[in-house]
């Protein structure tokens, strides 16, 4: 049970992240015996230029991509059933070329991000899979023809880069870029998105009796920071009422006086801060005409 929660939670993050620059597939269902890739992601040529934003995530993303995130370390039988997805993706791609009587180019078959938590030197030997002078610390490629990386999530450098990747870690790891997630600030166009996909995992796995020592400390680590989110949304939510409260007084006021005003200067009206809303209730007494309510407006640009 523990497995399919975090499964969901890795398809729901990476989709809330990538949704953004493209088309997201999650999961893809391929032929076979009921496989499914989990992540497919193909970008916008209008997008691609922002994928930067991602960091190391957002280097992967710039061609099409399969996303094969894993809770546990990744074993050989897992691995080799991502690689037989891929090979089928390919394979489908190359069957509607020859359809449509086009050439399938090397860019549009998908490359294959195995994320992995931890891997032996065993795993990544048995692959074939070596490191790239190009790449960071942690970033694993296969033999170039199977168009394949490892991603050993513990290994990454612990860079702002890596944060969106490093999520997906668990223990330390993920604890770290929780912690850093926390610190970004709050017009990060990511953070919200990534703390709303942490919050449901947190209610998931707060249900689940299988959950191991990561996952109950995951879960006391997010809870305060769910409770502050929850509050600090009722509070705005209180804040906002009380706002559309006093536009609401001054607008029936302003009605009365001058029979039913302008829907222009309602919405200028809207668009008041708290403070000068307070103004316009002090000012509106000593008005005659609606045209002092025009130049009063005028004069708050």
């Amino acid at each position: 049970m523990t497995r399919i929660i975090h499964d969901q939670f890795s398809k729901d993050y990476l989709e809330a992240l990538l949704k953004l620059y493209g088309l997201v597939e999650a999961p893809k269902r391929v032929k076979g015996e009921s496989r499914q890739i989990d992540v497919l992601f193909t970008p916008s040529d209008r997008e691609k230029a922002r994928l930067q934003e991602l960091g190391l995530l957002g280097r992967f993303a710039e061609f099409p991509s399969i996303f094969e995130p894993y809770r546990n370390p990744s074993d050989e039988d897992e691995i080799c059933d991502c690689i037989l997805k891929s090979l089928e993706i390919r394979g489908a791609l190359r069957r509607k070329t020859n359809r449509d009587n086009t050439k399938l180019s090397k860019s549009e078959i998908p490359k294959l991000w195995v994320l992995t938590p931890t891997a032996s030197v065993e795993i990544l030997s048995d692959f074939g899979a070596n490191k790239s002078d190009s790449w960071v610390r942690g970033v694993y490629f296969m033999p170039k023809a199977l168009r394949t990386a490892i991603v050993v999530i513990h290994q990454l450098p612990k860079v702002p880069e890596t944060l969106w990747l490093r999520i997906l870690g668990r223990g330390k790891v993920q604890k770290k870029a929780i912690d850093e997630l926390i610190s970004l600030p709050a017009d990060n166009p990511f953070k919200q998105a990534t703390l709303e996909s942490l919050y449901n995992l947190q209610q998931n796995l707060v249900t689940d009796t299988t959950s191991d020592t990561d996952d109950r400390e995951l879960v006391m680590r997010l809870a305060p920071l769910y409770q502050e989110d929850r509050q600090k949304a009722i509070n705005e939510g209180e804040q906002r009422g009380k706002q559309r409260g006093k536009q609401d007084l001054v607008i029936r006021q302003l009605n009365r006086r001058f029979e039913e005003i302008d829907t222009s200067l309602i919405e200028q009206i809207r668009s008041l801060s708290t403070e000068k809303l307070d103004q316009l209730a002090e000012a509106l007494l000593d008005f005659s005409t609606v045209n002092q309510l025009e130049v009063w407006l005028n004069q708050q640009v």
